[in-house]
């Protein structure tokens, strides 16, 4: 299938807007993804005709928004293939979802002298909530190690494995490198020392097609906004024989079956992870995100961005004094660089001005840049709705951006 890009395009009403007198070209994907009018109309519309507080009420408007939430728990199910919708579990993004498990996990299965095992690579979000694990268990955090490319060091994993080893957390794909890492061979090597996996799928959800029962992982984590949808939505998927296990992350409403000053008893999966209110209306708007990626098809949009991908690079590396940060040989629609002699932050304003949406900095990968010696990167990151004649204009772009900085 060929994607219909001036179509798609269509769909989202910001990329019709101007930055500066100037087309927008947004190349800042991986921070968060745009919206397609089916998911901004989705939001106004139950906000309009159907807002009423989910699972409590017996009056139409809560039973038609509590079925809406529960069919996007549905939806969520089969977008993933989870075995059932109470491994859906719905939170405010990667960041809680990891933070969710870190606690619960933490609480119920690790003990002093525990071992878990993160990447060199990760996103702060998938290394400090298990730094407080440790701290707070007396518990050791262990790091498997990258190449120069920017490929984990899969050789190095049997040797960090000990019989204190309880948990892998690591990213499907670096958001600082665009790496493509080897999860479903994490896994089996994990599962053959009786350890679980925790994938941060922040930056692959949206890229890669995704079948947990297939990948085998134990928790799966992403987010709502960089997947098309709204933001403070995200998604924990866990096994459901781990989450039975595991106690409630928070208290509150929803997440009890009963309470009395005595004892309460915890409600049944997956609302014991959900306390309070939820941000339902924007659950339901995630949902329609989902099923506008599954009308175009991630194998239709990975293909497409893999296009994208490797004519960037090449464009890229014809321009004199550009180093690109992390060259591996599976990656993802991300390209981090640097330019000699030049500040990266100092590229980013100057193309912004040009209309071109870049990030800059060290994008919450602190460890990655201490390994390459450099204190950032400029990243561009692409999305479906992306076009080769944008890349074309971020290239001469960068290029008069460089000679204004010389």
């Amino acid at each position: 299938m060929i994607l219909d890009i001036n179509k798609i395009r269509a769909d989202f009403p910001i990329l019709k807007e101007k930055v500066y007198n100037k087309n927008l070209v947004y190349f800042d994907n991986g921070a968060t993804t745009q919206k397609p009018k089916q998911v901004i109309d989705t939001i106004s519309e139950y906000y309009s005709k159907y807002n009423a507080n989910i699972h409590r009420g017996v009056h139409f408007l809560s039973n038609f928004t509590t079925e809406a939430n529960e069919n996007s728990r549905k939806t969520i199910q089969n977008f993933i293939n989870a075995k059932s919708e109470k491994e859906i579990i719905f939170t405010k993004g990667t960041t809680d979802s990891i933070n969710l498990v870190a606690f619960s996990f933490g609480e119920a299965f690790i003990n002093e002298g525990d071992e878990i095992i993160i990447s060199e690579m990760e996103h702060h979000s998938n290394i400090v909530p298990w730094q407080m694990l440790c701290e707070r268990k007396n518990a050791k955090l262990k790091i498997l190690k990258f190449n120069e490319l920017g490929e984990l060091k899969i050789e190095e994993l049997n040797e960090l494995i000990t019989n204190k080893t309880k948990l892998i957390s690591v990213s499907q794909v670096s958001n600082a490198l665009g790496t493509v890492n080897p999860i479903k061979k994490i896994i089996e090597i994990a599962h053959k020392n009786n350890v679980k996996v925790l994938v941060d799928g922040a930056q692959a959800i949206q890229h890669l097609k995704l079948d947990v029962q297939e990948l085998d992982c134990d928790f799966y984590a992403f987010s709502s906004h960089k997947a098309y949808g709204p933001t403070g939505v995200g998604i924990l998927y866990g096994k459901e024989e781990v989450l039975n296990k595991m106690h409630p992350y928070q208290g509150g409403g929803e997440m009890i079956s009963s309470v009395s000053f005595e004892k309460t008893i915890y409600n049944e999966l997956p609302f014991k992870f959900e306390a309070g209110t939820p941000n339902y209306i924007d659950n339901i708007a995630f949902a329609k995100a989902l099923e506008y990626i599954s009308e175009i098809g991630l194998e239709n949009i990975e293909k497409y961005e893999n296009q994208l991908l490797e004519y960037c690079t090449k464009k890229l590396k014809t321009i004199e004094n550009i180093k690109i940060i992390g060259e591996a040989k599976e990656k993802s629609g991300v390209i981090s660089f640097i330019i000699k002699n030049i500040h990266h932050n100092d590229i980013a304003i100057l193309l912004d001005q040009m209309g071109i949406a870049v990030r800059s900095g060290t994008h919450c990968a602190e460890p990655v840049m201490k390994h390459f010696g450099i204190s950032g990167t400029v990243r561009i990151s692409f999305a479906f709705y992306n076009t080769l004649e944008e890349i074309d204009y971020f290239i001469t772009s960068l290029n008069k951006a460089i000679l204004m900085l010389q």
